[in-house]
């Protein structure tokens, strides 16, 4: 092995590539495994016990490609942080940064777009509730899979941001809740007031993992259990990061 520690991500998709952008912008040199798992299920569409089982699965894979830190940059993926077995590696999720961002912002109306999973747990409008911080929040579903697909500019997209905006787009804040998000954050900003501020999670999450002192060098690894040719064209289009090499793993 080429490190003995390394920065994994892990995500259904190509949403986490705006968190591994973010950090290779700040941390050039740290070494980062991404896993996108779409040859699962959607993670946002299993059951609680189904998503701790893939996530446990996916840990201990991980923890044997020399993983010693964690991210797992999904909405849906991190509502189930609390039940996962994360044995001897370090974790965050994106919620415990999202909320920790909000409350430094003190928004005066905040809205929240997510998925189904995000928005039906109920964990922002618990956790924001606990430090005095309502939220409406809007499931925007057909964002994450468009945008999965490459799509962050067609008629389709712009009317499903529309219809999803159109009864908090006068929000003082709106928390994006889906890594996917930044991706079309152009597109967003039409459909919301001028002096909406958009809180993107992904910035606080990076703070955290930068304190975690990471050892530089090592080559980023991505693997991917779908389809490693969609993988790569999506991320460039979304993120317009190039991924010259994908290894599939069909099976974890």
């Amino acid at each position: 092995m080429e490190m003995k520690s390394r920065l994994g991500i892990i995500d259904w998709g190509i949403g986490g590539i705006s968190i591994y952008k973010l950090i290779k912008s700040k941390a050039p040199d740290i070494g980062v495994t991404y896993l996108s798992d779409t040859g699962a299920t959607p993670y946002g569409k299993m059951t609680r016990a189904e998503l701790v089982g893939r996530l446990n699965n996916v840990i201990v894979f991980l923890g044997s490609q020399c993983v010693t830190h964690l991210v797992i940059g999904c909405n849906a993926a991190s509502t189930a942080l609390p039940f996962l077995n994360t044995r001897n590696i370090k974790v965050e999720g994106v919620i415990d940064s999202a909320v920790k961002l909000t409350e430094k912002m003190r928004p005066s109306r905040l809205g929240l777009i997510g998925g189904r999973r995000t928005v039906l747990s109920g964990v922002y409008r618990r956790a924001l509730a606990e430090r005095g911080i309502t939220i409406e929040q809007r499931i925007a579903q057909p964002l994450s899979g468009l945008i999965e697909s490459g799509d962050v500019s067609s008629p389709q997209l712009r009317e499903e941001c529309r219809k999803i905006l159109a009864p908090i787009r006068n929000c003082s804040h709106l928390m994006l809740a889906c890594t996917h998000y930044p991706a079309i954050s152009e597109v967003l900003r039409q459909f919301v007031s001028e002096k909406t501020v958009f809180i993107d999670p992904a910035t606080e999450l990076v703070k955290r993992i930068n304190r975690w002192n990471l050892p530089s060098g090592g080559s980023d690894v991505f693997i991917t259990t779908g389809d490693a040719l969609k993988m790569k064209i999506a991320a460039y289009k979304a993120f317009h990061v190039k991924i010259n090499t994908i290894v599939n793993k069909p099976t974890l």
